[in-house]
Formats: structure tokens, C-alpha cells, sequence
């Protein structure tokens, strides 16, 4: 059994934020999307897939790390000397004899049902979209059932037989004589593999795996207020189960795109407001734009300063947690400096500037103008 910290390639004393960046580079590297018709990268992606959903669950990585399994779990002892501590014992006798004990150590039953692995998969939504909520078709890749012979893996019209060396059991028993006294060593089925069924002929369609690999039409809907990072869960749209298992959960990872005209900041967003020089003097009444609801009319105070931040209460975005309602739009001012005039508009303004007392160039030369001459 492969280690599961290798397969992400994380040290076992990974942090939680280490094992998903990894996760998540080594998903768009093996994606079926952009390796088709590879069977390595779709097998890789699986166990990718696989290890991640044990390692980014604390409980499931705590008891990988203490028994090298995710199964079953809670203390090792539990149950009596005929449950948990036989097998306890039968792991480290194993590791011994090649075989187990036979001391009442419990074995999962190979053609019981199994639950599907998990999928995740990232998607980009627009700002608007964000704000506002959506609904998005999406084409998933995932293993499920063969059309042809419903995951038997057998051809249509005929069924796996029981195994004839193990009775069906998956596994079989030899004794063995050691110093410590006589004992019996439980290993897997050679011809079957410890499934306990074997197929005398093959799906075709599906080669005998009983899974086939094809795209699954899913309608998921976007709830609005969400931001990037945040995670979906779409019950039983993950892989496809093992002899009749309900398939695994697809888990959606946004990203909120960004947007010429807006920033996000949490619930809140940012916009911009040019302003001519008179508008910001003497204050005017304008329209501005926000992402929702159209446009909005606003009044800008007389002597409104460049960079000056004017609030629009609840014209954010909604708030997927915490408190409800919406954030607030702030629009920032910039007062605009035009680098033309015509004669009238200079006049105007050197008016201005003689009523304020302010000197001003009058349309001369600036200094730097005439030091680049005695250059030139």
C-alpha cells in the first residue's frame, strides 16, 4: 500500500494549508481534462484524490498516522481480547509470519458495498455572480458504474463465480510452525485477489473493472456572497461506488474573478469617481454605477477633495456568513486636472486665481521647460 504522504508529496509532519497547496497543484497536473487517453495520469488522480480525502480529515490522517489505516477506528484495544486486540495482534504477527493469527481479528467483507471517493474541482465565477448567486452547467469527469454490466465487470449475461480456492472468503489459511507454537497464517486469495469472485469473462466495454471512465452532467447553483476559497459540497456527485456503493461528494473550490470596475474587500466594495474641478468646489448631484442595482444617484458635498471617500450604505456585496444584508459601496474621489484649455476656460481660471490671491504660471514656461533648453 502506497504511503499516503508520498502520493502528495508532503512530509508526514505537514500542516493542513502544505497538504492542500499540494493537492491542488498535483490535481491541474493530472486532471483527466488535460490528460486524455493517459491511464497513468486518470489512475495517479485517483490516488491523489484518495489521499487527500484522509490526510485533510484530522480525525481520518490521525488514525493513518497511528494505524496506517483510515478505516474503522478509536482504540486499538477496544472491543475485548476477541475484537480489537486481535487484531492488534494479528497486524504484528503478520508482520512476523506473513499471515495473521486467526485470533478473532475481524476482516471487511471485499464485495460489500463502498462508498465512491471524493471529487474537487475548481471553478472561476465573475463578481457579478458572486454577488448576485448563479447557476452553472458543469461537465465532471468520474469513474461510474459500466452501462453494460452495472459494475460487475463480468461480460453482459453472465456473473462473477465464487472463487473455488478460498470458498469465496478472499482468503485462505496455512498453518505454520514456529518457537513460539503452532499457528495459523491468513493471506489474500492469489487467484482472486481477496474478492472472493472471479470473472471467467471480461466486459468488454469496461475491460472486467466495472467502473468507465465518462463526463457527468451536473447543475450546481451558486450561492450569492461567496469569495474565493470557498468550498461547495454537491452531495453524490463524486466517484461512483464499488458493488452497489453510494457514489463520493464533488467539492467545488471559487475563484472570484476580478473586475475593471470594482474591488472587493470582504462584503464590501470599492469603486472610483472622476470629479471636474468645479463639480468638486461647488458639489453636484451625479450617477454613479454600482454592481447590482443599476445606476444610483448620489450628492457629492461642496469642497470635496481629491481622494476624499463618499459611503453608499448596503450597495455591497451580500454576506454569505455572519450578519445579514450587504456590505457598503465606498466610491473614492479623483478630482480631474484637464491639461488643455481653451483661451476662455484659461481666462476663467486666471480670474479665479486673482480673486484667491494664488500665483500661477499665467501659461509661461515651467523651470524645468527652460533648464531642458540649454540642452537642447
Amino acid at each position: 500500500m502506497e504511503d499516503l504522504y508520498q502520493i502528495l508529496g508532503v512530509a508526514r509532519d505537514a500542516s493542513q494549508a502544505e497538504i492542500k497547496k499540494a493537492y491542488r497543484q498535483l490535481v491541474r497536473q493530472y486532471h483527466p481534462d488535460t490528460n486524455r487517453n493517459n491511464p497513468e495520469a486518470e489512475e495517479k488522480f485517483k490516488k491523489i484524490n484518495a489521499a487527500y480525502s484522509v490526510l485533510s480529515d484530522p480525525e481520518k490522517r490521525s488514525r493513518y498516522d497511528q494505524f496506517g489505516t483510515a478505516e474503522g477506528g478509536g482504540n486499538p484495544f477496544e472491543g475485548g481480547f476477541g475484537g480489537g486486540f486481535g487484531d492488534l495482534f494479528g497486524d504484528l504477527f503478520e508482520q512476523v509470519f506473513g499471515g495473521g493469527m486467526g485470533m478473532g481479528g475481524r476482516r471487511a467483507d471485499p464485495n460489500a458495498p463502498r462508498r465512491g471517493s471524493d471529487l474537487e474541482m475548481g471553478i472561476g465565477v465573475t463578481l457579478l455572480e458572486a454577488a448576485s448567486g448563479a447557476t452553472r452547467n458543469l461537465d465532471i469527469p468520474r469513474w461510474d458504474n459500466c452501462p453494460d454490466c452495472h459494475g460487475t465487470g463480468a461480460k453482459p449475461g453472465t456473473s462473477p463465480q465464487t472463487c473455488t480456492t478460498c470458498g469465496g472468503r478472499g482468503q485462505v489459511e496455512s498453518v505454520q510452525r514456529t518457537p513460539f507454537g503452532q499457528f495459523v497464517s491468513v493471506t489474500t486469495c492469489p487467484r482472486c485477489q481477496g474478492k472472493g469472485k472471479v470473472i471467467q469473462e471480461r466486459c468488454e466495454t469496461c475491460s472486467g473493472r466495472g467502473q468507465v471512465r465518462q463526463n457527468h452532467k451536473v447543475e450546481v447553483k451558486i450561492p450569492a456572497g461567496v469569495e474565493t476559497g470557498t468550498r461547495l459540497r454537491i452531495t453524490g456527485e463524486g466517484e461512483g461506488g464499488l458493488n452497489g456503493g453510494p457514489h463520493g461528494d464533488l467539492f467545488l473550490v471559487l475563484e472570484v474573478e476580478k473586475h475593471n470596475d470594482f474591488e472587493r474587500d470582504g462584503g464590501d466594495l470599492h469603486s472610483r469617481l472622476v470629479l471636474t474641478y468645479p463639480q468638486a468646489v461647488l458639489g453636484t448631484s451625479v450617477e454613479i454605477q454600482t454592481l447590482i442595482d443599476g445606476k444610483e444617484k448620489i450628492d457629492v458635498p461642496a469642497g470635496t477633495a481629491h481622494g476624499r471617500v463618499l459611503k453608499v450604505k448596503g450597495k455591497g456585496m451580500p454576506r454569505l456568513r455572519g450578519p445579514r444584508g450587504r456590505g457598503d459601496l465606498y466610491i473614492h474621489v479623483f478630482i480631474d486636472v484637464p491639461s488643455k484649455l481653451t483661451d476662455k476656460q484659461k481666462e476663467l481660471v486666471l480670474e479665479l486665481a486673482k480673486e484667491m490671491k494664488v500665483p500661477v504660471g499665467a501659461g509661461e514656461e515651467g523651470i524645468f521647460d527652460k533648464f531642458k533648453k540649454l540642452f537642447d
